[in-house]
C-alpha cells in the first residue's frame, strides 16, 4: 500500500500492549496512532482516531473484545479488527467472526504473520492464522447447525437457556414456570443477561437474541 496502515492496539496488559505497538511502530508501512487498554476505551478511541485496524485482545475489563468489535464495526464499518488473542475456542472465534472481525490470530502468532493479517484487513480482506483457518475450514465442512453454546459464551448455559425463550416472546412468570425456578431466579438471571450483553433492556436483548437465531 502507498500509505502507511495507520493501527490502533487494544490489550489490557500494558507490557504486551507496549511491546506490540513499539515492534510495529518500527516497520514500514504501519503507523501506531494509538492504544487502548480495555474495550469501552477502545471503543471511544476508535471513534475518535479512525483507524483502519484495530488490533483487539478479547478478556479485557469493562467491555470485552467481542462487543467492543460489534460496537466498533458497527459504527465504523470501514475500521478492520484483527482478534489477537490467547483464546483458542471455537465459540470465541466464532463469536468474533459474528461480531463483524476480519481477522483472528493467536498470541503466538509471528511478526510476519500479525503484519500480514493488518495488511490484508486493510485492504477489505480476511484473513486467520493457521490453526484458526483450520478449524474454520473444518466448521464449514461438518456444516454444523448452530447450537446456543456456541453463541454469547460469556453467559452460563442457564442464561443462555434464559434468553432463548426471552427471545421467544415469553414474560418472566411464564419461563419460570417452564424451567421450574422461582420468579426471584429468573429475575436475577435476565439481569445478568442484561450487564453481560450490554443491553439496556429486553427489546435490546431480544433483537441481540434473535440476530444470533435463538427463539425463533
Amino acid at each position: 500500500m502507498s500509505e502507511a496502515v495507520r493501527v490502533m492496539l487494544v490489550d489490557d496488559h500494558p507490557v504486551y500492549r507496549d511491546g506490540l505497538a513499539a515492534l510495529l511502530g518500527s516497520l514500514d508501512g504501519v503507523e501506531v496512532v494509538g492504544t487502548a487498554a480495555d474495550g469501552l476505551e477502545a471503543v471511544r478511541r476508535a471513534a475518535e482516531l479512525q483507524p483502519d485496524v484495530v488490533v483487539m485482545d478479547v478478556q479485557m475489563p469493562e467491555l470485552d473484545g467481542i462487543e467492543a468489535t460489534r460496537r466498533i464495526t458497527a459504527d465504523s464499518p470501514h475500521v478492520g479488527v484483527v482478534v489477537l488473542t490467547m483464546a483458542e475456542e471455537d465459540q470465541t472465534l466464532f463469536a468474533a467472526m459474528r461480531a463483524g472481525a476480519r481477522g483472528y490470530l493467536l498470541k503466538g502468532a509471528n511478526q510476519a504473520e500479525i503484519v500480514r493479517a493488518i495488511t490484508a484487513v486493510a485492504q477489505g480482506e480476511a484473513i486467520f492464522g493457521p490453526a484458526v483457518a483450520r478449524r474454520v475450514a473444518e466448521f464449514f465442512a461438518g456444516a454444523p447447525v448452530a447450537t446456543e453454546q456456541s453463541v454469547f459464551p460469556q453467559l452460563t448455559s442457564r442464561e443462555r437457556e434464559v434468553l432463548a425463550l426471552v427471545a421467544a416472546g415469553r414474560s418472566n412468570a411464564q419461563i419460570a414456570s417452564e424451567l421450574f425456578l422461582s420468579p426471584k431466579t429468573v429475575r436475577n438471571n435476565v439481569s445478568n443477561i442484561f450487564a453481560k450483553l450490554h443491553v439496556a433492556d429486553r427489546a435490546e436483548a431480544i433483537i441481540r437474541a434473535r440476530d444470533a437465531g435463538l427463539g425463533r
